[in-house]
């Protein structure tokens, strides 16, 4: 329906009509709106917060009873839930889930809700979905409330690779929803042949057809590693040397331009050759041109997860618990994977998968080898106030 007014396909999609993540992208790529994911998409610039020094010292006694479920609800990104998981868990617990998709920027929602977490108010929201380095964030400042595991069994069906991240590291406040890989989508009918390494973005043949986020953590990581340095170990003086390269090249004209989600457009076009891209996003585009490519480069790639985290002074903790064991499940994981095609967090989906779609199952970059999970780096943790002048150093690059 070319041309369906936009909300009337959000109506039909809320509603639950049969519409394929890729249809639904490309339809909001044709109205030049732009479709978060994972990493962060505008570089909105957000305030920091203030600690908040009531924050529990520890997470062994929490308990959230077993009480009736009302109304859950859960912010997250644009695309990212099939339409078989709601009325299941509805169907299931006799709750009501109100999913919204207002999560468009890890800055941007932050600083929408950053008034009452200051003020220990509720936000409206059971659950959200913050990129690994917000979801530090949101635990540092003491917003996140920790999970009473006696409700959330089907966690230990998390992945063995994701249980320990560095700011979470006994899974006390946080699941993964969806997780992905930050790498490079390219053209190899563009770009004259196979890519092997992040420096070929500087190959001097493809100026001008180049394009790279506009957030750091998947920007200049992929850069550093390019510069033979460990990302999730740099200093902030690396990363800000890091920068100072794709200013360079920036200035040179070998970067298009500076993207969130809507890269997509370009290199499905053949305007970019060679792009800073997700994982998922690129198994969805080459379903529609084969020719396209992803590639996690010789010297490796950036992981992240956007992950399940309730705020402080939520109303409805054990249903938001509820939802996230049901999330686990494995059936209903296999059905996520199947729409969203990001690297699925959850064990036993690649053998549900295997029955119904071995093509999907066999993908590496939605159920990643041992070699290519140890090919994976996570997002550094450098601390607020160097977070903040790496992040200011970047948008004066991207002119954010």
């Amino acid at each position: 329906m070319p041309n369906e007014p936009v909300d009337l396909f959000f109506e039909r999609l809320v509603e639950g009509e049969p519409i394929s993540r890729r249809a639904a992208l490309r339809r909001m790529a044709a109205a030049g709106l732009v479709v978060g994911s994972a990493g962060s998409l505008l570089a909105a610039c957000g305030v920091e917060g203030t600690k908040n020094t009531d924050a529990p010292a520890g997470t062994a006694a929490v308990n959230h009873p077993k009480t009736a479920i009302g109304t859950v609800t859960f912010s997250n990104w644009p695309l990212y839930i099939d339409k078989e998981t709601k009325p299941g868990w509805e169907k299931l617990t006799g709750g009501k889930l109100k999913y919204t998709e207002d999560y468009n920027d890890n800055e941007e929602f932050f600083a929408k809700v950053r008034q009452e977490l200051e003020a220990d108010r509720p936000i409206g929201r059971d659950l959200v979905a913050p990129t690994d380095w917000m979801a530090a964030r949101w635990i540092d400042l003491g917003y996140a409330e920790p999970i009473d595991k006696k409700n959330v069994p089907n966690a230990a069906n998390l992945q063995d690779s994701l249980k320990s991240p560095p700011y979470d590291k006994d899974r006390s406040y946080t699941l993964p929803w969806q997780s992905g890989i930050t790498g490079i989508g390219y053209n190899p009918k563009k770009t004259g042949g196979k890519l092997s390494s992040v420096n070929d973005l500087f190959d001097p043949k493809f100026k001008g057809r180049v394009s790279m986020f506009s957030e750091w953590r998947d920007t200049a990581g992929l850069v550093l590693l390019g510069m033979g340095k460990n990302p999730t170990t740099a200093s902030k003086q690396d990363y800000l040397d890091a920068i100072s390269k794709i200013d360079e090249e920036n200035r040179k004209g070998q970067i298009r331009r500076f993207t969130g989600n809507d890269y997509t457009k370009d290199l499905a076009a053949g305007n970019l050759w060679a792009c800073v891209a997700w994982s998922g996003d690129l198994v969805q585009l080459k379903a529609d041109n084969p020719d396209l490519e992803f590639l996690v480069p010789q010297e490796g790639g950036m992981s992240w997860s956007d992950n399940m985290l309730m705020p402080k002074n939520a109303k409805e903790y054990y249903g938001a618990e509820t939802f996230m064991n049901y999330v686990y499940d494995p059936a209903v994981a296999a059905k996520i994977a199947a729409f969203v095609n990001y690297f699925c967090p959850v064990k036993g989906v690649k053998e549900i998968l295997a029955a119904s779609d071995p093509e999907l199952a066999d993908n590496v970059l939605i159920f990643p080898d041992a070699a290519t999970l140890g090919n994976l780096n996570p997002y550094p943790s450098l601390g607020n106030a160097a977070e903040r002048e790496i992040t200011a150093e970047m948008q004066k690059v991207t002119g954010a």
